[in-house]
């Protein structure tokens, strides 16, 4: 399935930029934010919202029970002005950016915020944007793509409302270590959180498993990165049936090690319309379902999972390191 080979994509480049010169593990990411030792701390995060309407119904219904704690808008998409106008009414919720560099549905298509003009190498003949990273890799200038993320950050800003964090849609803006040149400035000039991934042994081993390569230059690029990391990141698991999705996603919870975990997902109200817009309208149904199921709360529960989002995490990381926040603030004067 394309889209589960883009995910996967993805998992390639968060590594390709995780920072880190020691090799060994060493404090995790939670232990030094205060986060109980031993725990695993956990965020279910939405990505995909304001790609359609089902996606934002979705969002709508579970991040203020608490259900799922942090979802990411595409700001390009048809839908991004209704979930900005509804997270403009929410503002304690942690709603960030999925910075959208592609277009990846047959039907379903939009265009660069900054202007087709303005990124003529961002985009396919029909004036949207690429399908796939790869063209967008090979055909894109590093300068076209930092434009199209600042064109992003500002629609937001624009709209009236702060987002939580940032992250990056199918990974595009790891495909080059230039464009993640440019997504790096973004977290240092606007204050926003960044979702990158701590080097650590077993997390490079699982995903040269996958048969990724790790680049050092991607390493080095990220060195000097200050703001909090995730210890891990993972997506839920596809499944044949329901029942077999959960059982996946069950044995995909008891497998993580204590410390920082975001786990991603897709999930969408089912309509006949979000069935024209993508072939995973299963799994993104039934991902929507999951985290309303009593069945995977109550599991969640006896497993002593501790739930977080990027608003907690940078408050906490405000409180352990002012120095930090204070240094970023004064450099983006």
């Amino acid at each position: 399935m394309i889209r589960t080979r883009l995910l996967l994509r993805s998992f390639l480049v968060l590594i390709t930029v995780v920072a880190g010169a020691a090799a060994a593990r060493g404090e995790t990411w939670a232990e030094k934010l205060g986060y109980p030792s031993g725990k695993i701390i956990l965020m279910l995060h939405a990505d995909d919202i304001g790609m359609c309407y089902e996606a934002n119904e979705s969002a709508k219904n579970y991040l203020p029970s608490g259900r799922i704690q942090s979802a990411a808008m595409m700001v390009p998409c048809p839908w991004f002005n209704e979930i900005a106008e509804w997270y403009k009414q929410n503002p304690d919720l942690d709603l960030g950016l999925h910075l959208t560099m592609n277009s990846e549905w047959k039907n379903y298509r939009w265009g660069p915020v900054a202007g087709r003009e303005a990124v003529p190498g961002m985009c396919d003949e029909d004036g949207y944007l690429h399908r796939d990273v790869i063209p967008t890799a090979l055909k894109a200038k590093p300068e076209e793509v930092e434009k199209e993320i600042r064109a992003q950050v500002e629609r937001a800003l624009s709209r009236g409302i702060r987002p939580g964090h940032i992250d990056t849609h199918m990974g595009c803006l790891y495909a080059r270590p230039e464009f993640t040149a440019g997504y790096m400035k973004v977290p240092e000039e606007y204050l926003l959180a960044a979702m990158f991934v701590e080097r650590t042994p077993k997390v490079l081993e699982k995903f040269r498993k996958q048969g990724y390569p790790i680049t050092q230059q991607g390493i080095d690029l990220m060195a000097n990165y200050k703001l909090p990391k995730l210890d891990d990141f993972n997506a839920v698991p596809e499944g044949k049936t329901y029942e077999e999705k959960k059982q996946k996603f069950y044995e995909q919870i008891r497998s993580l090690d204590p410390g920082l975990n975001e786990i991603i997902f897709h999930p969408s109200t089912l309509t006949e319309g979000l069935k024209k817009i993508t072939g995973s309208w299963q799994q993104r149904a039934w991902e929507a379902q999951m985290f309303d199921d009593p069945e995977v709360i109550a599991f969640l529960e006896r497993e002593g999972v501790v739930f977080t989002n990027w608003k907690e995490i940078m408050k906490r990381f405000d409180e352990k390191f002012p120095e930090v926040k204070a240094k970023a603030a004064k450099a983006a004067k």
